[in-house]
């Protein structure tokens, strides 16, 4: 049956109406059928099906936003669940990263809210770091070098406030329920609460003798002019290199005890090591050369006229058929292990341009034969491998003795004419060792006859993350926090963690295994400073809890930019001065203030210790944040920065045992992808794939291209993705969106419509559930399995397995069946009846529900429906906690019931579309359904429970017995008979049409017994008010409709 029309009329309307109706409709031997249409119930909803966000969602925005939070902070009374925030740059417009990060966390928010727990959520941002510092340059149109740092910091700080302030209007714009406007109930790392906290927890590393400073090769950006940590790095797989192949002398006149090679050394035939390496530049710091002591290695002559390299060359014996496009066709001389090269001393490949002291071949077990020439030049001031196994050989005595010729911007600095001689070192000084620098040398080494040849490989390479440039690893004076002292201690502390999904456990676990120190300074003007005190005759920097006590008293009282302006008198503590002599007069001229900033991962990583100012009721808890939500990204950044400094501030170094002061910060982590486009490809600028969450909720200047979607639409797609993997979007996948959200709405607007928007509940006596019958009892089963799958989903965070079962229990269990077989019922039957108050009551148990299950991810949607139920309250929906179904409504009975019936009815609908397809019938309702059983027994013998009969074909035919009443309603035809078998043929007329189908395999001994389904004609005549064919000949309306309008 279709709605033919949207004017129902209250109960009062059709008390005075129907009367007059009724005298029209029989006082006059031709009825006015049409008249009949008016005293049907007909729904009728001001809710639309399509939504317009500037009538759907706009109008609630605030009130389901700020004031929501505002308003549960102060009269919620449930136990506190805290979701921290990981903060985003306050950098730029946002993408969609973004959008799902933010639209996830509301989703758990708001479930836990429903769910009557009080929520912390405080938004925050992060606002140092050279991102920011690189656009306020920008704007002020000048270089680092020549503008005053003092103008930098103003710029940006200002820069950060201006781009805090647009994504807040972003944010708030997906609806996502936080006190945007208060500075108390969100964070920025620039505020100077925050900065003090930090430096707080940076003091008690200190005090733990976690922090110290060291000279040593780091991970280097040029492009950023800063050290950088693991985390600031990306790896390309297809950067591209011009490595070469490269010799050096080893040098005569030294006794050995391999004969063969002491035999070698006395002849006059050079004798030359074969070096590989993918960074020319770093030759002018070569310290070594590197051999395994395990490996073999062979002297070759190469067997050509014109040989590449002329004399014996070294190898490894593993390498001989790889380098024969280096070294050609060859003959294998000699042969030794690596041991018995080690100690040997080499000619600096240099030396013919500056006199050098010849160099030694050391061990180094990283040295391996998959690649190069198994002898590897060691610069330890641009190798960690280089600088561990230096450092292990006792051959480092300080940090003068490592070679360095990279100076602060990644370029060659002066110091290289110590091995380039004055004259040559003009080639290359001062240009950038990953360019012309690179070329510089190359062009030098090949003027010298060392270069054999350049190779151009495809190879995985660091990036700079922020600025996607190549890095370099240099060495410089940095200040690092130790991490083999608390790593343990954090990993332990993670056994205590739920990881989601699980697997990411790992990834987070091999990270911090890996790292045995971070490098935390930058060299950076605008961020939080390392306060460190330097002493100018002895270049001595100190950093202890004095001297920290003494200057962070000092910026709790001036501000922590004082540590920029003011003058380093203020920050020198009595007992320095003492200890080192200084005369007062003496100060500025003796100490100088430390420059370099804070890693901006140490900045947000110490976000965790504002969560213990949530008051006493927070001390309680086993874990300072229920939950935390970020990228996958994250593992090597801020989830990793949290649990370090949380563990490097609490625990005792040296302690591998968890204990509650070093306890996780979070007590759950969930991971999520990364948005790629419809094509699985990164977003990017280049490639013109970039969506804008503001383009999708607000649309683009092209509405056909780029419609308005609303806010609900983008966070349906959030909750529908797989989102702890990559996932896609696009104009496609957000059309499926919109497609889902629209019949969400029908399903809701149905319940609505059939409510009265909620008014006419006013009017109806509800049904206890033991008065329901089956369709009732089995929506509400059904309407219970769906519920508890929401709080499971919710409970683990699996948004996906939430809206699936709701999409599955609208358009399946509602739309498909109870709201299609409920329709007659509702628009025909009496107001009083039993069977439509039932339904009347089950509409409004649904519409409770699916609102409640859905509200977290699509919160306009509830409060649209919730303002038009209660038209009156100005109050949110979320206002009244989610009081889900108890589990009496669990009915496995009426379960299983109406799955056999479904069967059957499935083959009655097949049976109808073949009758609609041949044109016999337009409605269902043209039709009538027999049942035909067999003649072993009959509905009779069924009922009277006959022995035999009764015990091989009861349950089936007993249900169908039990709810013969019920199958017309499930058919939705105008009447369904079960018959017996022998009863066919005994009918005086026969039907113009029948359609026959056969359900076999009825439960019975016997597997091929069955019934028989058969559609035919209705036999009675159509009702003008209900349009089903129950009309007796002669009679104005059928029984039901007739009892329906006098009741009126």
């Amino acid at each position: 049956m279709t709605i033919r029309t949207l004017c129902p009329l209250t109960t009062s309307a059709r008390s005075k109406l129907w009367p007059l109706l009724y005298n029209r409709l029989y006082s006059s031997s031709q009825p006015d059928t049409k008249a009949f249409s008016k005293t049907l119930l007909l729904p009728k909803t001001i809710f639309p099906l399509w939504t317009d966000p500037s009538k759907s969602e706009e109008p609630f925005r605030k009130r389901t936003t700020e004031e929501l939070y505002r308003w549960q902070w102060k009269h919620k009374q449930g136990p506190l669940f805290v979701l921290h925030d990981g903060p985003p740059y306050a950098n730029g417009n946002l993408h969609m990263g973004h959008a799902l990060n933010k639209i996830l966390k509301d989703i758990i928010t708001r479930s836990q809210m429903l769910l009557g727990k009080k929520v912390n959520y405080i938004p925050g941002w992060d606002c140092h770091g050279l991102p920011i510092e690189n656009k306020a340059l920008q704007e002020l149109g000048k270089d680092s070098r020549s503008v005053d740092p003092a103008m930098i910091r103003q710029a940006a700080n200002a820069t950060a406030l201006r781009e805090i302030a647009s994504q807040k209007k972003q944010f708030w714009s997906l609806g996502v329920m936080a006190d945007w406007d208060s500075k108390e109930a969100t964070y920025r790392t620039l505020d100077h609460k925050y900065e003090m906290r930090q430096l707080r927890i940076f003091q008690k590393m200190v005090e733990r003798g976690l922090i110290y400073r060291h000279y040593r090769p780091v991970h280097f950006s040029p492009s950023s002019r800063s050290a950088l940590a693991e985390a600031e790095l990306v790896y390309k797989d297809d950067h591209v290199s011009h490595s070469v192949f490269v010799t050096f002398d080893l040098a005569k006149g030294v006794t050995v005890k391999n004969e063969e090679l002491q035999t070698l050394l006395a002849r006059d035939e050079p004798i030359r090591l074969l070096v590989w390496t993918t960074t020319p530049w770093t030759l002018t710091s070569n310290m070594g050369i590197a051999v395994n002591s395990e490996h073999e290695y062979v002297a070759v002559r190469a067997r050509s006229e014109e040989p590449p390299v002329r004399g014996l060359v070294i190898i490894s014996k593993e390498r001989l058929d790889a380098l024969e496009e280096v070294l050609g066709e060859v003959e294998v001389v000699a042969g030794f292990t690596g041991s018995e090269l080690v100690d040997l001393p080499y000619i600096p490949i240099f030396s013919s341009l500056m006199a050098q002291t010849n160099m030694k071949i050391i061990p180094a077990p990283h040295v391996t034969s998959e690649s190069g020439t198994g002898l590897v030049h060691c610069a330890p001031a641009h190798g960690a491998e280089d600088y561990h196994s230096f450092r292990a050989l006792n051959m480092l005595s300080s940090s003068d003795t490592i070679v360095c010729h990279v100076d602060g911007e990644g370029k060659f600095s002066s110091d290289v004419a110590d091995v380039l001689g004055s004259e040559v070192a003009k080639q290359v000084e001062g240009k950038e060792v990953l360019e012309d620098g690179s070329k510089g040398v190359v062009d030098i080494l090949k003027r010298l006859d060392r270069l054999v040849k350049i190779k151009r490989i495809k190879h995985r390479y660091p990036y700079d993350w922020k600025t996607n440039k190549p890095i370099i690893v240099t060495a410089t004076s940095q200040w690092f926090a130790n991490l083999d002292e608390i790593k343990d201690a954090a990993l332990d502390a993670l056994w205590e963690v739920s990881f989601y999904p699980p697997q990411s456990r790992n990834r987070l676990e091999s990270f911090i295994h890996s790292r045995s120190e971070w490098c935390i300074s930058r060299q950076r003007v605008w961020g939080v400073p390392i306060p460190s005190l330097h002493c100018i005759p002895t270049d001595t920097a100190y950093l202890d809890s004095t001297t920290l006590t003494h200057i962070l008293s000092v910026l709790e009282e001036k501000g922590v930019a004082h540590w920029w302006t003011g003058p380093v008198e203020d920050f020198i503590p009595p007992s320095l001065l003492a200890s080192t002599g200084t005369e007062s007069t003496d100060v500025a001229q003796t100490w100088r203030k430390g420059t370099d900033t804070m890693d901006v991962w140490f900045d947000s990583g110490t976000s965790w210790s504002m969560l213990r100012e949530l008051g006493a009721e927070h001390n309680e808890r086993d874990f300072l944040a229920d939950v935390c939500l970020e990228g996958s990204d994250q593992h090597r950044g801020w989830f990793q920065s949290q649990l370090l400094t949380k563990v490097g501030s609490s625990s005792t170094p040296h302690s591998n045992q968890t204990s509650p002061i070093s306890r996780s910060p979070y007590r759950d982590l969930i991971t999520h992808g990364m948005v790629l486009d419809e094509t699985g490809k990164k977003m990017s600028k280049s490639l013109g794939n970039i969506m804008s969450p503001m383009t999708i909720i607000n649309g683009g200047k092209d509405k056909k291209k780029d419609p308005v979607y609303g806010a609900d639409v983008l966070r349906l797609w959030a909750a529908t993705v797989e989102y702890w993997r990559d996932m896609a979007i696009g104009p496609k996948v957000l059309s499926q969106a919109a497609e889902s959200m629209r019949k969400v709405r029908n399903s809701t607007r149905f319940l609505l419509g059939n409510l009265g928007d909620g008014a006419a509940l006013k009017e109806v006596e509800r049904v206890p559930q033991h008065e329901l019958d089956l369709a009732e009892r089995y929506v509400m089963h059904e309407l219970y399995t769906l519920q508890q799958v929401a709080l499971d989903g919710y409970a683990t965070y699996n948004f996906p397995k939430v809206m699936s079962a709701l999409g599955h229990f609208a358009n399946i269990t509602l739309s498909s069946l109870y709201f299609d077989i409920t329709k007659d019922c509702l628009y025909a039957n009496s107001p009083a009846s039993l069977e439509r108050r039932a339904v009347v009551t089950v509409l409004e148990q649904i519409l409770d529900t699916m609102t409640a299950i859905y509200a977290p991810i699509l919160p306009h949607l509830a409060e649209e429906v919730h303002a038009i139920r209660y038209p009156k309250s100005e109050d949110s929906f979320f206002a009244q906690d989610w009081k889900p179904l108890g589990k009496e409504w669990e009915d496995k009975e009426a379960y299983n019931e109406m799955k056999d019936l479904l069967k059957i009815r499935n083959v009655v609908l097949s049976l109808l579309e073949q009758a609609r397809g041949d044109k016999h019938i337009k409605s269902s309702l043209e039709a009538e359904v027999d049942i035909i059983i067999p003649n072993i027994t009959t509905p009779t013998h069924i009922s009277d429970g006959e022995g035999a009969a009764r015990s091989k074909h009861m349950p089936l035919l007993a249900l169908l017995e039990k709810r013969k009443s019920f199958l017309k309603t499930l058919f939705i035809t105008s009447d369904a008979q079960l018959i017996s078998e022998g009863s066919l043929g005994t009918s005086t007329s026969t039907p113009e049409w029948v359609y026959t189908s056969t359900i076999s395999g009825l439960g019975t001994e016997d597997p091929d017994e069955g019934i028989a389904i058969r559609i035919r004609p209705a036999t009675r005549e159509k009702c003008p008010r209900c349009w089903t064919f129950t009309k007796e000949e002669g009679e104005v309306l059928c029984e039901r409709c007739d009892a329906a309008v006098q009741k009126a």
